[in-house]
């Protein structure tokens, strides 16, 4: 028992910080494809779009690292290898993604996305966000 309680412990702890690591870079990647600074315009200005996109990316982050972590091997830094990496592709694809996406749309998607008013676009990449964050959780099982 206490060695499974041992090797739980550790893998709490290494997957834990590896996935919040994962979701602060995930947050970078989204400042870098919208214009200002988001995290001003999350926690100071309030803005409700932003908000939405960010809690949308961090889902995805989150989808993939689980995913990842649902079909490591067995010894743990092997795993964090893998979901490291499986959630880099991830995160380059939300960026692709995001890129296509204001490639079809009239005027500016970033813009969008931290628009004051409430904007239906941001609904959009919410759920493209989320879809591709289970798309990739299932994909590394």
């Amino acid at each position: 028992m206490l060695e499974t309680m041992r090797h739980n412990m550790a893998d709490i702890a290494g997957y834990g910080a590896v996935g919040v690591l994962l979701m602060i870079i995930g947050f970078c990647v989204v400042d870098l494809i919208t214009p200002g600074n988001l995290r001003h315009q999350v926690w100071v200005e309030r803005n409700r779009n932003a908000t939405v996109l960010v809690a949308s990316a961090t889902a995805e982050v989150a989808l993939i690292v689980i995913g990842a972590i649902n079909a490591r091997s067995g010894v743990l830094w092997e795993g964090i290898v893998e979901t490291l990496v499986y959630t880099v592709i991830g995160l380059a694809i939300l960026a692709i993604s995001f890129f296509l996406i204001d490639i079809l749309t009239p005027g500016d998607l970033g813009e969008m996305m931290v628009d004051e008013q409430w904007h239906p676009a941001v609904w959009v990449i919410a759920v493209v966000n989320i879809g591709t964050g289970l798309i990739l959780a299932t994909a590394v099982n």
